[in-house]
């Protein structure tokens, strides 16, 4: 068999003993839902901000007021922002990549070959919003878990199939190998 084989929808498989080339399935971060209160912190600083500006009592002054929702604003706003950006997990046909930090990234693999157990757990407010938290496990590392995913059944189904496509190809690939006269 030398040509590109397709399994109902799939997409194409290599030939057997010939390398797969990884590919981008997904790239994405967790729920924009926990910066719901930093929205709300922001309309009500600027809001608060114009209300206040040359209107404030005596013994106070603008810069005061400036300083004080710039704090505010760098606290509750862009420090929960840059936390919430800088974590991002990406599937690919071959691994799924949990990275973050800010200063210095961190980065942890699991290969879809390899095979994992997957977990997902939905509480009231995630099942709410179609959101989950799926843990992968495969019985030797410390599980890789992906917290607050939006769509998370589609997340789930995805890494399900990436798992099937990648065990068929290694159990064919491991079987052509086996034998030789596959090979001529």
């Amino acid at each position: 068999m030398t040509q590109p084989v397709t399994l109902g929808g799939r997409p194409l498989m290599p030939p057997p003993g010939a390398p797969a080339e990884e590919l981008l399935i997904v790239r994405f971060r967790g729920h924009a839902r926990r910066l719901f209160w930093s929205a709300i912190l922001l309309i009500a600083v600027f809001g608060a901000t114009a209300y206040f500006f040359e209107n404030l009592p005596d013994g106070f002054e603008n810069w005061m007021l400036f300083a004080g929702a710039g704090a505010l604003i760098i606290v509750g706003v862009l420090i929960p922002y840059v936390i919430w950006a800088s974590r991002q997990y990406t599937v690919t046909t071959r691994r799924v990549i949990v990275s973050h930090g800010i200063g210095a990234r961190q980065r942890r693999e699991m290969s879809h070959v390899r095979g994992y157990t997957i977990g997902v757990r939905r509480g009231l407010l995630q099942r709410m919003w179609g959101a989950g938290t799926i843990t992968l496990s495969n019985g030797v590392d410390t599980p890789l878990r992906l917290a607050n995913i939006p769509n998370v059944t589609l997340v789930h189904e995805a890494l399900a199939d990436q798992i099937e496509v990648n065990q068929i190809l290694a159990h064919r690939d491991a079987q052509a190998m086996s034998d030789p006269d596959s090979a001529r």
